[in-house]
Order: C-alpha cells, then structure tokens, then sequence
C-alpha cells in the first residue's frame, strides 16, 4: 500500500502529463519512496490518454483512471481519490500551474496535527479577468462559511485519506472542499504556494463559473449546517410563523372583546395563513428528519464514481 497518493484530474492536457510526472517524482522522492500518481482522465478528446498510456507502461506507480465522458473536476476527482491507497492524498492540477515542489511543504504542515492542508495562491500567475472573481469569490465563501481561507478552489492540496474517503463531492462542489471538511470537524490549515503561468493550453473556465458558484455556495452552507438536522431549518422556521400567526390572532381576538369588528379584515387571514404555513413548515421538517435518517447511508454508496469510469489502468 503506497503512503501518498497524488490525484491528478486532467482534460485536454497531452503536453503537460508527462512533464507533470517528472516534477512530482523529483519533489516526491525527497520525503517518500512509497507514493504512487492517479491520473483521472476527464473525457479528454485529445491524445492525453493515449499519453498516460504511455506513462502508465514506462512507470510502475503510476495508475490511470479514465472516465467515460467529461464529468467535471468533481466527479474525477472522487474517482481518483476511490482508487487512492494511501494514507495521504495529495491533489494537484494538470495544467502545471500549481508547482509540485510545494508538495513537501503541504505534507511537512500537514504533520503538525492538521487534517488537510490547502494551498493559498499569493501570486497568481492568471489574467486579471480571473484574478478579481476569484477574489470576491473567496471573499464571500469565507464569510458565508466561516472557513478563514484565502484561496478556496487552490487545485493543490494534502489530505490525510479519511478527509477524501468521506466527501461526497457532484456538481461543482469541489470548490468547496475545504468547508465541507470543515462541517465535518476537520482542521484545516492554509499555505502560500508557488503559481506559474499556463504554458500549454488554455483554461476552459469562464465568468459563468463564478456565478454557478454562489448558488453552490448556497447548497453547501445548507447541507453543511442542516443535512443531519433538517428540522431546526424547516422548524424553527415553522415555528416563527406559527408564533407570527397566533400573535396577530392574540391580538384581533383581545380586539373583538373590545367590540371591535373582526371578520373582515385582512389581518385576520393573514394570522390564519401564517400558522397553516408555519405548522406545513414544522411538518416538512419532522418529515424530512425521518427521510434523512433513513437514506443516508443507502445514498452514499449509489452515489460512488465506479458507474462514470470507463477504463482502470493499475
């Protein structure tokens, strides 16, 4: 069983595999002999995979993941790391813009007691257009979450192996890695690392990214905060409008004691309606426990990588 794995997810990337594996063997053979490199071949529609063939037969730790179609960076990286033997698993991106020298340094900082190390990119070699996004983007993350990162979507990072094992990553969630070990009790430590600029090919990530990726945001914080308690959201916001609801009724029944006419007024059905809406909303949340409850588990394993991988090179 190798110590470290390192999972590359890769898309179009022919040029940069093989220059890849020869700086991360360099910066891996300083701190561990035993590692091994998991090229996750994203539905590439070049000549990379016929490249990791090629690598995979020249190399005896190096094993390939190929996907049937292009799923995204999320869904290949949960295939590479369902393939990961190691204690530690390291990711890194494809495109040779992170520096797998920095890899020591991550593992070195992950030895302190930490549970995933995330790499902060201080200087980011990439076009303005990109860089003021990103920012806000990681700015707004940060206070949303309360996950003090500077750089959340930086592609390198350690993990130790139950970090990875037990995320449960679709979509575009991957740049929400570290507030999803977060949620789940992990510490989590950040890192300056080296950036470079793109050498070969070109990023295929536009603005439209950023925006997908407040509604994410909105996803993870809720299923972060409220998946295994869906009842204090659906609730507790039940409850407000109950308590809204009985107040206006409190108040037009001390009203009608007085004299006053009652029945037709519009504060009257409104009162009504906010407690018919409150206890729909506690119901949904009892509901919703008891489902939660009971298919946890179960959606866990149907949702694992192995029906979106097409070919295993090990």
């Amino acid at each position: 069983m190798a110590v470290i794995s390192v999972v590359l997810p890769v898309h179009i990337e022919t040029r940069s595999v093989a220059l890849l594996y020869d700086e991360l063997r360099s910066a891996l053979e300083q701190v561990e002999d035993d590692w091994e490199a998991i090229f996750v071949d994203d539905g590439s529609t070049d000549g990379t995979f016929a490249a990791l063939t090629r690598l995979h037969a020249a190399a005896t730790n190096v094993r390939v993941v190929r996907l049937r179609r292009n799923f995204g960076k999320a869904a290949a990286l949960v295939a590479g790391f369902d393939q990961a033997r190691g204690e530690t698993v390291v990711t890194i991106d494809g495109d040779l813009q992170d520096d797998p020298a920095e890899i020591p340094r991550l593992l070195a900082k992950l030895d302190e007691g930490f549970d995933l190390v995330s790499g902060w990119k201080t200087r980011r070699r990439d076009p303005l257009s990109r860089r003021i996004p990103s920012k806000l983007f990681n700015w707004v993350t940060s206070r949303f979450s309360g996950v003090r990162l500077h750089d959340m979507n930086c592609g390198l990072k350690a993990y130790r192996a139950e970090v990875v094992h037990g995320l449960r990553l679709y979509g575009e969630l991957h740049r929400f890695i570290p507030v999803l070990a977060h949620y789940r009790g992990f510490r989590i430590a950040e890192l300056p690392v080296n950036h470079r600029p793109r050498e070969h090919g070109r990023s295929r990530y536009g603005i439209e990214r950023y925006l997908r990726g407040f509604l994410d945001l909105l996803t993870v914080s809720f299923i972060g905060r409220y998946r295994h308690r869906p009842l204090h959201l659906f609730g507790g916001l039940g409850l407000l409008l109950a308590a809204v609801g009985i107040a206006i009724l409190i108040y037009l029944t001390v009203d009608k004691a007085l004299g006053h006419a009652i029945g037709g007024r519009p504060l009257l059905t409104l009162g009504v309606l906010l407690v018919v809406v409150g206890m729909q909303f506690f119901s949904l949340g009892l509901i919703s426990e008891m489902i939660t409850s009971h298919h946890e588990e179960r959606a866990q394993e149907r949702e694992r990588s192995e029906l979106l991988v097409d070919e295993i090179l090990s």
